[in-house]
């Protein structure tokens, strides 16, 4: 199984890393101290794009992407940016809804955000987690578990939702991460990408975004955040990636 040799990798890895530890904590507090932190989004955490009677609901879980850190409002975050593109590609009105948290976990989101979910019924729900599972340091097992309970539990709430993950962090993109941090994190994130390739293959309506391999030079607001055209250009690739690679729209259709 894939999982072990992930697991094995990681444990091996954090074994070899070890006698490091206290340099590599300086480096990251010093790079913390100089990138500084971008405030979450402002402005209303619900919204409508598009206009019509009959409209979807979307809804935006998750951690600072969610939150909108990068971007003046949620309207020119994430959640405004994917309804965009969602409604542009489905030919409906989209309304979205934001639950969000800097620095949270998939763990910490079960515990701490699920419950602040608004009672209501949503069509599509986007998942904006794994950067703090790689920044934390979180293992291949532990998020491939916390993941699976998370979107159990919204898939028994929400029935027949569709459901979209972005992708684990692009760690090797940024251009303010220093090495070795940086080649650490990044080995880290791509194993957690190949791991959420692996379980959510199987899951029905359930569409992970792969860790791209470039993003456009006005991508990041900060070095590690998007920047408002960096949202827009980051949901539209990921419902045209998700269109191609899994046909979602095509098989939506052919269920009305």
């Amino acid at each position: 199984m894939n999982l072990i040799f992930w697991q094995t990798i990681y444990v091996l890895g954090g074994i070899i890393i070890l006698p490091f530890a206290p340099f590599l904590y300086l480096q990251g507090y010093y790079t913390r101290c100089k990138i500084g932190r971008l405030p979450d989004a402002g402005g209303e955490t619900i919204g409508k794009f598009g206009t019509g009677e009959t409209s979807v609901k979307l809804l935006v879980l998750g951690e600072s992407t969610a939150a909108g850190m990068g971007a003046r409002t949620h309207e020119t975050a994430l959640a405004g940016q994917f309804a965009r593109f969602l409604g542009e590609k489905i030919g409906q009105p989209v309304e979205w809804h934001v639950v969000g948290r800097s620095g949270i976990t998939v763990r910490e989101t079960i515990r701490e955000l699920v419950p602040k979910i608004p009672d209501e019924k949503f069509d599509y729900v986007m998942l904006a987690l794994c950067g703090n599972e790689v920044l934390k340091l979180r293992s291949p097992r532990t998020f491939r578990r916390d993941m699976k309970e998370l979107l159990g539990l919204l898939q028994e709430k929400y029935g027949n939702a569709t459901f979209f993950l972005t992708n684990a962090p692009a760690v090797r993109l940024s251009p303010v991460l220093p090495e070795p941090i940086k080649f650490i994190l990044g080995h880290l994130s791509a194993l957690h990408d190949a791991n959420a390739r692996e379980f959510t293959a199987e899951m029905p309506k359930v569409f992970y975004f792969h860790q791209p391999s470039s993003v456009p030079d006005d991508f990041f607001a900060d070095g590690l955040h998007p920047s408002e055209k960096g949202y827009t250009a980051w949901s539209k690739s990921m419902i045209e990636f998700f269109t191609e690679k899994y046909q979602w729209q095509v098989e939506a259709e052919s269920e009305k």
